[in-house]
């Protein structure tokens, strides 16, 4: 059985995303940063569900936390599917951004994902398969008023993507970005009235948080060997 990792595991997108993998077969840890209680429930529902997941919660932004619970779990084994969908929104136009709201939103998205990635390498290369995930925007593919700090983030993922996946390309591991557009969520039901999303997106609705969990299932799957170093819109035609 191969054990994934969610990191943002107890959102709408990284819920569904751990269901989903826990479906297909996989040990699945749902990963909070404080919410631990969210993260908990949702991997009971997975096991009495009869899958297998588990909840952890740690601070991506901290190096050593990070690095000290991913020592414990790599004591059960490799991670050999990594999905990096943690991240934060602080949104602000450039002229009115706080440097904190800059610093904070690239440490969560950016340096976050290295904290994380970084130490699962060299036992998901000893395993030589591997399927590492990053979880983006459509907000790093075509920008987004009042989000240069959350944009930046998520395009530094793609390059970041793109190199590791050449660096890991002959050991059996692929790196890949999901670019998410207008998703279901209870953030987005305030954010964007339907009669908003209806002139946004030409199939005029908001895709489905299981949408995205399939996409993401099928790259972390055997099915999707020879596809890495790319980046994978799932927005209803918008961009």
């Amino acid at each position: 059985m191969k054990r994934a990792l969610v990191t943002g595991g107890s959102g709408a997108i990284g819920s569904a995303i751990c269901r989903q993998l826990a479906k297909d077969g996989c040990a699945v840890i749902v990963h909070a940063n404080s919410n631990l209680a969210q993260a908990q429930q949702i991997a009971e529902e997975i096991t009495a569900a009869g899958g297998s997941a588990k909840a952890v919660a740690f601070d991506i932004t901290n190096a050593d936390a990070t690095k000290n619970a991913l020592d414990e779990i790599l004591t059960d084994g490799a991670i050999q599917i990594l999905v990096n969908n943690a991240g934060i929104h602080d949104d602000a136009v450039m002229p009115g951004m706080k440097p904190e709201q800059w610093s904070r939103v690239i440490d969560v998205s950016l340096n976050g994902f290295f904290n994380v990635t970084q130490p699962l390498l060299m036992p998901m290369i000893g395993k030589r398969w591997g399927r590492i995930i990053n979880m983006s925007s459509l907000a790093a593919v075509t920008g987004n008023r009042g989000q240069a700090n959350y944009a930046a983030a998520k395009a530094g993922l793609h390059g970041a993507t793109k190199s590791l996946a050449l660096e890991v390309a002959s050991r059996g591991i692929t790196v890949n970005v999901v670019a998410p557009g207008i998703i279901v969520s209870p953030m987005i039901e305030t954010a964007f009235p339907k009669e908003a999303i209806n002139s946004m997106v030409p199939m005029k609705r908001a895709g489905k948080p299981e949408e995205v969990a399939d996409l993401v299932a099928f790259l972390a799957s055997d099915r999707s060997a020879y596809i890495s170093g790319q980046i994978i819109s799932i927005n209803g035609a918008m961009a």
